[in-house]
């Protein structure tokens, strides 16, 4: 019924018309109403490209409201600070405000900095992977997977996988090497530019793209237009940069390299990135195998974490912790025991009970076998030898089960 309909802004009085959301919206919660704003959500950004919505995002980089915004009073204000109070103002003043109520809901926060995050949609710069699906796919039906339960994990990533965004605003990593006109904000990046930063990289390190002006950084050919341009601050994603690591070693050792070993995480990240830039450039893998293992957590199956303050530092268990009650020194070999012990297919608990326990079976072990090397010490092959077939039935069994474990 609402579908096509046309509203009137209560503030800028501009009109727009009534769109149908997506799945996100449900009967479950709230009224069903929700405002779409496309520069502010993916969720968002899909429906306006459905409808034709102008795709606005009038927030600038530290949060605050841009001239975008259309409001003088609303320029400058924080969207996370002062915003709400002000755009409350604007509707009492036009007569226009119902209802003002505090609601708590459900916010994205970032999960390093703990702080709240703002959705914008900002130009970026992105490798198309259609031209290269196909090709990524035959490579890794030719990749060993261990454990080969992982095998068909990869797959259904890189087939619904959409165009890989390469840029990051970071204040640190890899600059793209691109310069924007200071009119109209059209990019200027070329095969000479690159190849020219990339040779002042090589002899100066990143940090020259900071350091160096635009007619240094430019090629001959560009520079009598330097002070038309501005040097971009977009980086590289570093999983671009990791990806491409086979690069760095390929005169060294070779490529495919045998093996890859990360965490079960990297077929979304490393494994992946590095499979997408060889199949680029080298049209197969970089790698001959991967090897998957799983994460360590403590005792109740949480991911080490130093916010959570669970992380348990391997040399605190060969020397001892703070606490040496809680923690006392055991050795490297009971390290090396639990290593041994454990599935290294799946997340593995550690903690200092499992350390105590791990330690006691260390010392039968070590006990054991200290008694079994006494009872020998004196042991001559060539005196006390018996041979197999003159061995009890019951010590000849014993002989074959040991062989078929060691």
């Amino acid at each position: 019924v609402l579908d096509g309909l046309r509203y009137e802004h209560p503030i800028t009085g501009v009109v727009t018309p009534v769109v149908m959301g997506g799945e996100y919206i449900t009967t479950e919660s709230g009224t069903g109403l929700v405002h779409t704003a496309p520069g502010h959500g993916a969720d968002d950004f899909v429906v306006g490209m459905k409808y034709g919505l102008e795709v606005a995002a009038p927030v600038d980089a530290k949060g605050d409201f841009t001239d975008e915004v259309g409001l003088a009073s609303l320029v400058g204000a924080n969207v996370l600070k002062d915003a709400n109070d002000k755009v409350i103002e604007l509707l009492k003043e036009r007569g226009t405000l119902l209802l003002v109520y505090p609601y708590k809901h459900k916010y994205p926060y970032d999960w390093r900095s703990k702080q709240p995050v703002i959705w914008r949609a900002t130009p970026q710069w992105f490798a198309s992977i259609d031209g290269l699906r196909e090709k990524v796919l035959g490579a890794v039906n030719k990749v060993t997977f261990i454990p080969e339960s992982y095998a068909n994990r990869m797959r259904p990533m890189i087939e619904g996988r959409s165009d890989w965004c390469i840029s990051r605003q970071r204040s640190w990593g890899v600059p793209i090497p691109a310069f924007y006109r200071k009119d109209n904000n059209e990019a200027l990046l070329t095969p000479e530019i690159i190849r020219h930063v990339r040779d002042i990289v090589a002899e100066r390190g990143t940090n020259a793209w900071y350091e160096l002006s635009i007619g240094e950084l430019l090629p001959e050919e560009y520079r009598a237009d330097a002070e038309l341009y501005e040097k971009g601050m977009d980086t590289m994603d570093v999983w671009f940069d990791s990806g491409s690591s086979w690069a760095y070693v390929e005169d060294e050792i070779g490529s495919p390299v045998d093996l890859y070993l990360e965490g079960q995480d990297q077929h979304r990240g490393w494994f992946q990135s590095s499979l997408i830039t060889s199949v680029a450039v080298r049209g197969q893998a970089p790698y001959k195998a991967v090897m998957t293992h799983g994460f360590c957590v403590d005792e109740n199956g949480r991911k080490m974490s130093k916010s959570i303050g669970n992380v348990i530092d391997p040399r605190d268990i060969i020397e001892g912790g703070k606490d040496l009650k809680k923690f006392p020194p055991y050795g490297a070999d009971t390290l090396r025991l639990w290593v041994a012990s454990v599935d290294y297919t799946g997340d593995v608990a550690i903690s200092p009970e499992i350390m105590a326990n791990i330690g006691k079976n260390a010392a039968m072990i070590r006990n054991r076998a200290r008694f079994m090397l006494g009872n020998v010490f004196d042991f001559d092959p060539k005196s006390h030898a018996t041979s197999f077939d003159s061995l009890p039935m019951l010590d000849r069994h014993i002989v074959c089960e040991a062989e078929a474990v060691f």
